[in-house]
């Protein structure tokens, strides 16, 4: 499968947490960096772009060579880029795709810029099939809809497929998470939220969930597994760094 995702030096997240996640639920990552960063498990200060054209060229090596049964999208870093993989995408519209749209770093860097916010809204939220943004990049791509409910309704009504609304950074004693998709569908998760703070949790529920539909699972049943491999990562979790924790995705006994 087909990985568009930034480096993090530290391994917590980025293209490191894709080929780890993904590999752990048996499917091939080929990951094409979009961007390096310089980050730790702290926190992320600084991000550089990868030309678009060699973004695109990248990918374009992978399509035309492998057999790509999905994409999973994370860091972007710029517009151009972003319109770039929206081009590929509406090329290749066949394979699924999961879009977890990184905004901000979890140690509160901004990763976006308000024109990269406008093109995921307009350009690529279309081309999800499933789109996995936490409790502030909802907010952040539908700032004046009332809740949840409605910010996922927005997405989905400009054409992703499916929006899981995850709920790890929300102020609450659970972690709550929301699945919608077409006719009205919703059904929701609830997990116990566990001490500390993590670094990759992100990159690492939706490259599961890319390798689980990757390997034929239908939507529902690709996110219940890979938010219970999530679980299970963040149960191990452990701290090599000075900052956050990172999951322990290459796991013993991956409950599927």
């Amino acid at each position: 499968m087909l990985v568009l995702s930034g480096n993090d030096p530290s391994g917590g997240a980025g293209v490191t947490a894709d080929i780890q996640a993904i590999s752990a639920n048996q499917a091939h990552p080929a990951p094409s960096l979009t961007s390096l960063t310089v980050q730790d498990t702290v926190n992320a200060y600084q991000v550089s772009a990868v030309e678009p054209d060699l973004v695109r060229q990248q990918a374009q090596a992978i399509l035309d060579d492998l057999n790509v049964a999905a994409i999973k999208i994370g860091l972007l870093a710029t517009a151009p880029i972003a319109r770039t993989v929206a081009t590929l995408l509406k090329e290749n519209a066949a394979i699924p795709v999961v879009l977890d749209p990184v905004l901000v770093a979890a140690g509160g860097a901004r990763l976006a810029t308000d024109e990269l916010r406008q093109v995921l809204l307009q350009q690529l939220v279309q081309c999800a099939t499933v789109l996995t943004p936490n409790v502030d990049e909802l907010l952040s791509l539908v700032p004046d809809a009332a809740d949840t409910d409605a910010r996922a309704r927005v997405l989905l009504d400009k054409g992703a497929l499916w929006v899981l609304a995850k709920g790890g950074d929300a102020a609450t004693d659970d972690v709550r998470n929301v699945l919608y998709g077409p006719d009205g569908f919703r059904q929701a998760w609830t997990w116990p939220r566990l001490p500390g703070r993590f670094h990759g949790s992100g990159c690492t529920l939706a490259s599961a969930l890319a390798a689980l539909i990757a390997n034929g699972c239908e939507i529902v049943d690709a996110v219940a597994r890979a938010q219970q491999y999530t679980a299970q990562t963040l149960e191990q979790a452990w701290r090599p760094g000075q900052g956050q924790q990172v999951p322990r995705r290459i796991v013993d006994g991956v409950r599927q």
